[in-house]
């Protein structure tokens, strides 16, 4: 089978992501399989050590900043000349804007949030989460296919240094979107994705004084508040303060999540931490799918005992 990643970049690199699905595409590719990479808004040797065979590359873009109309272009001139079974992307931002128009123009089924993949009778089997992670979807989807990934769904590729062969496409630059800038996050605000403890709190919560209190708690943990983006919307923690999609990547050797629900958008964001504690009313709650370990106790009761606790250690 000849599967297609896309890149996603960050900083001039391949991203995390990237590697996840790199991981994924050989596990479907199979003996005798090839692995293409569709790299753009980066140098090829920034991707050398991903063990694909080939990368397809638009020098054009390599340093320019990302514009979602020139990135479908060059995509779409990569599956034209890859020809792929199936095409691999994150279910990130770029992966959004990317995969629904990419899947038209070259009559491609698409399937979102999926989790997992297996390849099979000309076929590919998924499973999605849906209704922020409180059903599962299980499809077989007839190839050639596009799959969006969730982050987290397989494991980040070791490095494995190799040659692999370097593809130059030709896309015709798109009219009609102009880069203005881009927002960097303020260099003086806590840096949560080098945190080893996090205390995660969602809308679960019910109130924002209850942020004081898990404020103390954090605090008694040698951990940083964080929060879901419910939380961060309501105005009861800042932006650099939020894990998920839309905020920040985390992967920390305790994640204690309070009153969060686990929708795949946040998961995303967390999934990879080393150990997960859950602390949910609603027992079928998404993010007991993923803890390690789970309790359904009311954080009336569970914060003043837990903040007790440990002021008694």
């Amino acid at each position: 089978m000849k599967v297609l990643v896309y890149a996603d970049v960050e900083a001039g690199q391949p991203a995390a992501v990237a590697r996840e699905l790199v991981t994924g595409a050989r596990a479907l590719a199979g003996p005798g399989g090839r692995v293409d990479l569709a790299l753009f808004g980066a140098d090829p040797s920034a991707a050398a050590d991903m063990g694909v065979d080939r990368i397809l590359t638009l020098p054009a873009l390599a340093a320019a900043p990302y514009d979602p109309a020139a990135h479908a272009a060059a995509l779409s001139a990569a599956i034209a000349a890859a020809g792929p079974d199936l095409v691999l992307m994150g279910y990130t931002t770029a992966g959004l804007d990317l995969g629904p128009v990419v899947a038209i123009r070259h009559d491609l089924g698409l399937v979102s949030y999926c989790q997992t993949a297996r390849a099979g009778d000309g076929a590919v089997e998924t499973e999605s989460q849906i209704y922020g992670g409180k059903l599962i979807a299980r499809a077989a989807t007839p190839l050639p296919a596009l799959l969006l990934m969730n982050v987290g769904a397989f494991a980040e590729a070791a490095p494995a240094p190799g040659q692999p062969e370097v593809v130059t496409l030709e896309a015709a630059a798109p009219q009609g979107l102009r880069f203005i800038d881009a927002t960097a996050p303020d260099p003086d605000a806590v840096d949560i994705t080098r945190a080893d403890r996090l205390l995660c709190v969602g809308r679960g919560i019910g109130e924002a004084d209850v942020i004081e209190e898990a404020q103390e708690v954090a605090g008694l943990m040698g951990a940083e508040l964080v929060g879901s983006r419910p939380v961060v919307d309501a105005g009861w923690l800042p932006k650099e303060r939020q894990v998920g999609k839309s905020g920040r990547r985390v992967k920390p050797a305790l994640y204690l999540a309070l009153g969060v629900s686990g929708a795949p958008e946040h998961i995303e964001g967390m999934g990879e931490a080393g150990l997960i504690v859950a602390v949910n009313t609603d027992a079928n709650a998404p993010i007991f799918d993923h803890a390690h370990y789970g309790a359904t106790v009311d954080l009336t009761d569970f914060l003043p005992a837990f903040r007790a606790a440990l002021e008694g250690r």
